[in-house]
Formats: structure tokens, sequence, C-alpha cells
């Protein structure tokens, strides 16, 4: 009898051990990927040293990201975008001339680089809070 027992008390701890072991792999392999869709604000940084306004409005399916990139500058069509991990890439169309940007992804915060023809700098955005419903 005690051994069953025993036996028992194992397998109860065997279970709790796999699924952890299953949870871990799963957080590990990024299966729970987040999806970025939304609109980020913040600021840019050119080779002037001057202080870009920007805001990034992103639509993310199947990992490829489409949207518009509006600033002070002007607004700026997402020719191409990809979200791998905690990295997104957006290509847009600068006026003509292809543009980049690299952000690393830290919850709702990014921040990297920016390149357009022969200028470029820093970029950082936070993802905003959408309106609640009207009347509530």
């Amino acid at each position: 009898m005690k051994t069953s027992k025993n036996f028992g008390v194992i397998c109860q701890v065997l279970g709790v051990m796999l699924v952890l072991c299953c949870v871990a792999a799963a957080q590990k392999s990024g299966s729970a990927k987040t999806d970025v869709t939304g609109r980020y604000e913040g600021t840019a940084k050119n080779k002037a040293n001057d202080l870009i306004q920007v805001t990034l409005e992103l639509t993310e399916k199947d990992g490829a990201l489409s949207g518009t990139i509006r600033s002070s500058q002007g607004d700026f069509p997402i020719t191409s975008g990809s979200h791998h991990g905690d990295a997104v890439k957006l290509e847009f169309d600068a006026g003509g001339a292809p543009g980049m940007i690299s952000l690393k992804l830290t919850g709702d915060h990014w921040a990297g680089t920016w390149d357009a023809g022969d200028d470029g700098g820093s970029v950082e955005v936070t993802k905003t809070v959408a309106d609640g419903p009207k009347g509530k």
C-alpha cells in the first residue's frame, strides 16, 4: 500500500514538472508573440539634432506590417515592414527616396534608428492608449 501511495506522489510531481517545462518552452519559443498593431507616438532626431514629432500607425498581419508614419516633416507610407521577436523594421517612401526605421521593442516602448537619403538619427516611440467607448 505504501509503494502505491509513493508512486502516486511521484506521478503528481512529474506531472507538475511536465506542465512547467511546457510553459517555459512555449515562452522561450515566442509562440505567444505580441501583435504590434496600434498607434505609437514619440520623437526622432536627425543629424542636425532637430527634434521631430513622430506617430506610427501600424497594422500587423501574419508578421507583416503596414501603415503610415506621420511626422512634423510630413506623412510617409510604409512600403514594407516586419516584426520578428523584439525587432521591428519599417521601410517607407520618403518623398521618392527609400527610408528605413529599425526598432527594438521592450513592452510598449520602442527605441532605434531611422535613415532616409543622407539624413537619419534616433527614434523613440511608445504605444498610446486608445480612448474608451463614449459615455462611459
